[in-house]
């Protein structure tokens, strides 16, 4: 029995797909090439803003933000039914204030972080461990520099909550540490997953425009046809 001709077969197909997806892929990587080549914080226009010193936040006649305090900003919201103040000083502590009274409010603990939990987020019942990471030990799935509480859920699901300010301050599922990781692939940047812009991936994404663009032009070569041996 004769062998069926793949590879003829392929090829074809090969070039079928090339009319459908080259343009695209060209446009993926021309456009890939442009966002890499400046850095995210030129894009974003960081670099044009004055470095200007930082002023206290003061509020005449009041006891959360006096004069004295050293206070850089201060944010209201409700906790448990009562208006809450968390404030952030000059030198980056943070700390809850009771509104109402005035009265500070301690940081969080384990139970507090496991009814949050219960709460706030979907099957948060479904504890498996809480343990608490200081500002300059927390995982690499949360990476601020603040100290917060990790409640575990069944399914590999990571809640943050923060010691000073309990709020659930990030949800990480296993989905997100896998789009995470798969995104440290995508820019070359696997150990930190933030540089958008260097030059190896700003080499490799010219070379694949180029390349790209070498197989559209291939494309629209003509071939001459195969003639048969008699």
């Amino acid at each position: 029995m004769a062998r069926k001709p793949w590879m003829p077969r392929i090829a074809r197909w090969h070039i079928w797909l090339g009319w459908v997806v080259g343009i695209p892929i060209l446009m993926w990587m021309v456009t890939g090439l442009f966002m890499v080549a400046r850095p995210i914080e030129e894009v974003r226009g960081t670099h044009l803003r004055k470095e200007l010193p930082e002023e206290p936040l003061v509020l005449p006649g009041s006891q959360l933000a006096s004069a004295d305090m050293e206070m850089k900003e201060m944010r209201a919201i409700m906790q448990d039914g009562r208006p809450v103040a968390i404030l952030t000083a000059m030198d980056g502590t943070v700390m809850r204030v009771d509104m109402a009274s005035g009265a500070p409010i301690p940081a969080i603990d384990a139970a507090a972080a496991r009814r949050i939990t219960e709460q706030r987020i979907e099957g948060g019942e479904r504890v498996e461990s809480v343990r608490l990471f200081a500002a300059d030990e927390v995982p690499f799935d949360f990476r601020r520099e603040m100290p917060v509480w990790q409640v575990t859920l069944d399914g590999g699901v990571h809640v943050y909550i923060g010691r000073d300010t309990g709020e659930i301050e990030a949800v990480r599922t296993r989905w997100w540490r896998a789009f995470d990781f798969m995104w440290g692939l995508h820019i070359l940047d696997p150990q930190t997953r933030e540089d958008t812009s260097h030059p190896l991936l700003i080499a490799l994404a010219a070379l694949g425009t180029i390349g790209a663009l070498l197989g559209c032009v291939l494309m629209f070569r003509r071939r001459k046809a195969k003639v048969a041996a008699p």
